[in-house]
């Protein structure tokens, strides 16, 4: 089935913010994390971007492959917030097409290509120099809808009970409680 903004989503241009401060991903309280900025984009697209610090680096100089693919997680997971759904991954597949440099920003776009049931089907491109730059990394993903239960039954209960005490956390939450 063919994927639908969710009315309530983000506006186009609108910057998406943490999901949780302590998102490897995308939070702001990881020192080393990706601090990964994502922006709502037209239809069931997002924009984002990161770059590349000297704590990512694999080979010398160069991110580690494990980094890009969290990037292009983080990118396709982000673009449930314009569903209005939770989901996780289900799979990551991920192509590296070149190196990306320590320094380098890289510059990602992703959409929500079908949706079937619980299945959420999204594709990623990451670019070097810009958003017409050349590919570096591209990731097809699937993502499975579940319910918030599936982080309390797994998750750590330290965590959980910070992230439920928390006046943000509890209102982004909340945000997902209309999804029909």
């Amino acid at each position: 089935m063919k994927p639908v903004r969710h009315p309530d989503a983000p506006a186009p241009g609108e910057l998406l913010g943490a999901h949780y401060g302590q998102c490897f991903g995308c939070g702001d309280e990881q020192a080393h994390g990706l601090h990964l900025q994502a922006r709502a984009g037209e239809g069931v697209s997002i924009t984002a971007e990161f770059t590349v610090q000297p704590a990512h680096q694999g080979a010398p100089g160069l991110a580690h492959g494990g980094v890009l693919a969290t990037a292009l997680d983080e990118t396709l997971g982000s673009l449930n917030w314009l569903l209005r759904t939770i989901a996780v991954t289900g799979r990551l597949e991920t192509d590296f097409v070149r190196p990306v440099p320590v320094g380098t920003t890289l510059h990602l776009s992703a959409e929500v290509t079908a949706v079937a049931g619980r299945k959420i089907y999204s594709t990623a491109t990451g670019r070097i120099g810009g958003p017409d730059g050349p590919v570096a990394v591209r990731a097809d993903a699937l993502f499975i809808e579940v319910k918030v239960d599936h982080f309390i039954d797994h998750g750590r209960q330290e965590e959980i009970q910070a992230a439920m005490n928390d006046p943000d956390q509890v209102r982004r939450a909340r945000a997902f409680e209309v999804n029909p």
